[in-house]
């Protein structure tokens, strides 16, 4: 089953500024709930309490949301079946998609995606599990907020992105303090390598604020790449890597997407029929191989570890790091210490800023981060804190990431 699905249109928005939300549940004690914290948050409203897909195919019309949550499991007709009839009706509609961690809703809500879903939310399991969870009302809330009330400007973003002109000469640039100048690859390709050169950085305008700075790449061969994602991120990993296999064959791929547990296997598998590569989440201890992709499992943080001169995968259950577990973070900056110059990041799709802390130790070890655009995330918020921090060397729409890639890998340094 394939994640792909195009790029959603804009959202207009409400003419009072308001966002009006549809709860579709046909739990009474979580619809009533949903509904509820919806009341009492400013700038959103009720459109309409449902109990089930057909009650909200109906009145979709009259009551005119601009965020639906739908419910997976319900009676009568249910959330994957309603789903293409919503978006029927509305074409700019979004709709988050709500189940439990099972596997069966799962891959329901991963569907969900390729048919047009905007993003998808985990439940407790239990409704008490509802009642007494901060982190679900805080994660629903900012998601509506997020996703019904973003201003996507297809047709105009918000800045263009210019090819920088030619670099002059490079100036050359001294070793970090205490780090050797060359070593011996290992099996993954995993050696601290420090930048070689370093080119004056290009302005690119921006309408809405700053100007953004754009670095030049390293002009160091990436051994490894890396990649992090989150709201929007399933669909944009897909469109990836179901093109960049002859970077794979070449090099390991280390994936964090915000996912919870069983939701994170399950997308490990599409990433492996989409790649047609070896795809699977890492498993602490084991080598990092060239040829294989590694996704960060659901509810731990996946970071790189060096064990007896080999990197290996290293799993910590600690606390959430930027709200979330996994996070972006912890990758990107351990992989900085152990490829050093050699690292490619990309940042995708998602909510929040995760990956642009990380992302700066890349760049201070002299690799890489790209971004993906405004015009083509679903929320712009981690490209746009990396884009806006100055650490990227191009900020592109999704579609054009892969051959970029591809390039890059083949000995590409623009």
């Amino acid at each position: 089953m394939g994640l792909l699905t195009p790029a959603m249109p804009s959202v207009a928005a409400p003419a009072d500024g308001l966002i009006r939300v549809m709860v579709v549940d046909d739990a009474v004690v979580v619809r009533g709930l949903v509904s509820r914290w919806v009341e009492e948050e400013p700038g959103l409203v009720l459109a309409a309490s449902l109990r089930n897909g057909k009650e909200a195919v109906d009145q979709l019309e009259r009551a005119n949301p601009d965020v639906v949550i739908l419910d997976v499991e319900m009676p009568v007709l249910d959330g994957l079946a309603a789903l293409p009839l919503l978006l029927e009706k509305k074409r700019n509609l979004v709709v988050i998609m709500a189940s439990t961690l099972t596997r069966r809703n799962a891959e329901v809500s991963l569907k969900a995606l390729s048919l047009g879903a905007a993003d998808y939310i985990p439940k407790p399991e239990t409704n008490r599990g509802v009642t007494t969870s901060p982190t679900f009302r805080h994660e629903l809330i900012e998601k509506i907020r997020q996703l019904g009330g973003r201003r996507k400007k297809r047709d105009e973003p918000r800045f263009r992105v210019q090819q920088a002109p030619a670099a002059p000469t490079p100036a050359a640039v001294p070793a970090a303090p205490g780090a050797p100048s060359s070593a011996a690859a290992s099996p993954a390709g995993s050696v601290l390598v420090t930048p070689r050169f370093r080119a004056a950085p290009s302005l690119v305008p921006s309408s809405d604020g700053p100007a953004i700075e754009l670095r030049p790449f390293s002009t160091t061969p990436p051994r490894v790449l890396l990649i992090g994602s989150s709201t929007g991120g399933p669909q944009a990993l897909i469109a990836v890597l179901s093109h960049l296999a002859p970077v794979i064959e070449r090099v390991p791929v280390l994936i964090t997407q915000h996912m919870p547990p069983t939701f994170t296997t399950i997308l490990a598998e599409h990433i492996s029929r989409a790649s047609g590569k070896p795809a699977r989440e890492g498993v602490d201890g084991e080598p990092i191989l060239s040829g294989r992709i590694y996704v960060a499992p659901g509810g731990r943080h996946m970071q790189v570890a060096r064990q007896n001169g080999t990197p290996v995968i290293a799993l910590d259950d600690g606390p959430l790091v930027n709200f979330c577990k996994p996070a972006v973070d912890p990758l990107f900056v351990s992989a900085s210490k152990m490829w050093g110059a050699a690292t490619l990041a990309v940042v995708l799709t998602g909510m929040g800023s995760d990956g642009s802390r990380g992302g700066v130790e890349i760049v201070k070890a002299g690799g890489s981060v790209i971004a993906q655009d405004e015009a083509s995330s679903v929320v712009w918020g981690m490209p746009g804190a990396a884009a806006h921090a100055g650490i990227c060397s191009a900020i592109m729409p999704i579609e054009q990431i892969a051959s970029k890639l591809v390039r890059l890998f083949s000995g590409d340094r623009q």
